[in-house]
């Protein structure tokens, strides 16, 4: 039976999204700024550009003869977005918001590095290389992601719905103390599996507590609809790092018969590419 790996197609979605807000309010959100290029001439054609690309790489990244294809789409997109960032960043380094910013793009860019690596087997040393570089990267990012709630810790708590018990602070401060453990996972390798399927829930429980009423609330807001977009994005980054990790496992796993040489070498000698 085959293992539904959910992770890329989550992460198209998003994307789709991404493209649907960008064409209704004609502009860019929050978190893909473009201010440090200054008032630039034809704002709005950069917008229909940006937002047919998001649709068209969020659409061929669902097919896995086109995977790839959208895979270097999405995630040169994000890069260059998450890029933007450098200049604020280097300008007020001190401000971990900018550095944060930088690193939620760069973790779409980690997903669609190991979309691209994993979707085609065909060239498996070059494959397994840039799926890894794609995995650690974006494990700097979950680090990433705990620094920016501990040093907006108030704020952080204030996105936590009141009604939810024991209260907001406490859930800031757990969600924290997840990133950090799923962070630790990720690089030792120490129950790895499981800490990415359950960052991808906490992620995805963000979006289904936090980001989806917003639009209820205030429709007519943008950032309540790029929000969205956004998380599940995030989790589409994540569900990939997590489908990457059972694919590996299966891999290790899978039993190898006598004529290839069978034994726990050979087994390791595949998963390492």
């Amino acid at each position: 039976m085959v293992k539904p790996y959910l992770g890329r197609h989550i992460y198209g979605f998003a994307a789709v999204l991404f493209g649907l807000v960008a064409l209704a309010w004609h502009d860019f959100n929050i978190w893909q700024q473009i201010r440090v290029l200054g008032d630039i001439a034809h704002r709005g054609v950069l917008v229909y550009i940006y937002a047919t690309v998001e649709l068209v790489g969020g659409i061929a990244i669902q097919w896995r003869k086109t995977a790839r294809a959208g895979a270097v789409i999405l995630g040169a997109t994000s890069l260059v977005f998450a890029l933007l960032w450098v200049p604020l960043i280097a300008g007020k380094p001190q401000v971990y918001d900018f550095w944060g910013n930088f690193f939620e793009q760069f973790s779409l860019v980690s997903g669609a590095l190991i979309v691209y690596a994993t979707v085609d087997e065909s060239d498996t040393k070059r494959s397994a290389i840039l799926a890894r570089i794609g995995y650690f990267c974006f494990g700097v990012c979950v680090i990433s992601f705990t620094l920016e709630q501990l040093f907006y810790l108030s704020g952080t708590a204030s996105f936590v719905p009141k009604w939810i018990p024991p209260g907001q602070m406490f859930w800031a401060i757990a969600t924290t103390i997840a990133f950090a453990l799923a962070a630790l996972a990720l690089f030792t390798g120490f129950w790895d599996i499981l800490a990415s399927r359950l960052l991808t829930g906490m992620i995805i429980g963000f979006g289904l507590l936090i980001w989806l009423p917003a639009p209820f609330v205030d429709p007519h807001k943008q950032t309540n609809w790029a929000g969205n977009a956004e998380n599940l994005a995030i989790a589409g980054a994540a569900w990939i790092v997590a489908d990457y990790l059972s694919q590996r496992h299966s891999v290790a796993t899978a039993p190898v018969p006598e004529a290839l040489g069978g034994g726990e070498s050979f087994r390791l000698k595949a998963v390492r590419g």
